[in-house]
C-alpha cells in the first residue's frame, strides 16, 4: 500500500504543466490506470491546448499590427494592407488543411481526381447490423468520447449531430497525429474545411479511405449516423493495423 501511494505522488500538476508535448501527455493518458492521475493528465492536456490557442491568437495580433504598420510606412494605405492581411490570415488554415487548395471552392472529390466519393459513401453506409451491433456501437462511441475528452469544443454523444461541424473528426485524428495540424486554429463555423482536413489527414497518415464526402456532409442538417459509424470503424481498424491502438476485439 505504501509503495502505491509513493508511486502516485510522483505525478503532480506541476510536473504535468512542464510537459509541452501533446503526444507525451496522450501516451501518459492511455497508460494511466488511476482515476486521479487520468483527471490530472486530462486537465494538463486542456491547459496545453488552451496555451497553444492563446499563443496563436497573440501571434495573429502581432502579424496584424505589422501589416498595419507596413501600410502606414507606405503612405497611408492601411486600409488595403489590413484588408489583404485579414484575408490571408483567414484563408491560411484552409490552405494548410487541404494541401494548398482553398477548401471553400475546391471540394476533395474534384481536386483528388477520385470519382464518385458520394456514391462510395452511400454504398458503404448500407450494411446489415450483426446481432451484437448495439454493444459494438456503444463501445466505439465510448472510445471516441474517451479519446476526444481533453479537446475543447467536442462533446460526442452520438454518431450524428455530435459530428456535424467536423471538429470531432479533427479531434479524433489529432489525438493520434498531434503534429499533423494545429487544432487550436480550427473554426466550428467552417465545417467543410474541418471535414476535409480530418479526412485528408486520416487518409495520408493512417491510410483510412475517404468514405465520407465533405460536400455531402455540409448539405445535410445532420450527418447520417450509419455513414459516420462506418467511417469511424474504418479509422479504428487502420489505427489497429498501424499499432496505434492495441485491442483484442475490434469494434
Amino acid at each position: 500500500m505504501e509503495s502505491k501511494n509513493e508511486g502516485s505522488t510522483l505525478l503532480t500538476s506541476e510536473k504535468l504543466a512542464s510537459i509541452e508535448d501533446e503526444d507525451v501527455l496522450n501516451k501518459m493518458l492511455d497508460s494511466a490506470a488511476d482515476f486521479e492521475e487520468r483527471r490530472m493528465i486530462r486537465a494538463a492536456l486542456r491547459d496545453l491546448l488552451k496555451k497553444k490557442r492563446e499563443k496563436r491568437e497573440q501571434e495573429r495580433g502581432v502579424r496584424h499590427q505589422d501589416l498595419k504598420q507596413q501600410g502606414l510606412n507606405r503612405g497611408g494605405t492601411t486600409g488595403g494592407a489590413v484588408s489583404v492581411g485579414r484575408a490571408s490570415m483567414n484563408q491560411q488554415p484552409s490552405v494548410n488543411k487541404s494541401a494548398g487548395q482553398p477548401s471553400s471552392s475546391t471540394p476533395i472529390s474534384k481536386t483528388t481526381g477520385r470519382a464518385g466519393p458520394a456514391a462510395v459513401s452511400a454504398q458503404k453506409c448500407s450494411f446489415a447490423e450483426p446481432p451484437n451491433a448495439k454493444n459494438v456501437k456503444q463501445m466505439l462511441l465510448d472510445w471516441c468520447r474517451a479519446k476526444t475528452e481533453p479537446y475543447e469544443g467536442v462533446d460526442i454523444q452520438n454518431f450524428s449531430s455530435s459530428w456535424k461541424d467536423g471538429i470531432a473528426f479533427c479531434a479524433l485524428v489529432h489525438r493520434f497525429y498531434p503534429d499533423a495540424f494545429e487544432y487550436s486554429t480550427l473554426n466550428p463555423y467552417k465545417p467543410r474545411d474541418n471535414f476535409q482536413l480530418a479526412f485528408s489527414t486520416a487518409e495520408r497518415l493512417a491510410g483510412c479511405p475517404p468514405l465520407l464526402d465533405a460536400e455531402d456532409l455540409v448539405r445535410m442538417k445532420e450527418p447520417d449516423w450509419k455513414c459516420v459509424y462506418t467511417y469511424i470503424q474504418e479509422f479504428y481498424r487502420c489505427l489497429v493495423e498501424k499499432g496505434l491502438v492495441k485491442t483484442k476485439k475490434r469494434p
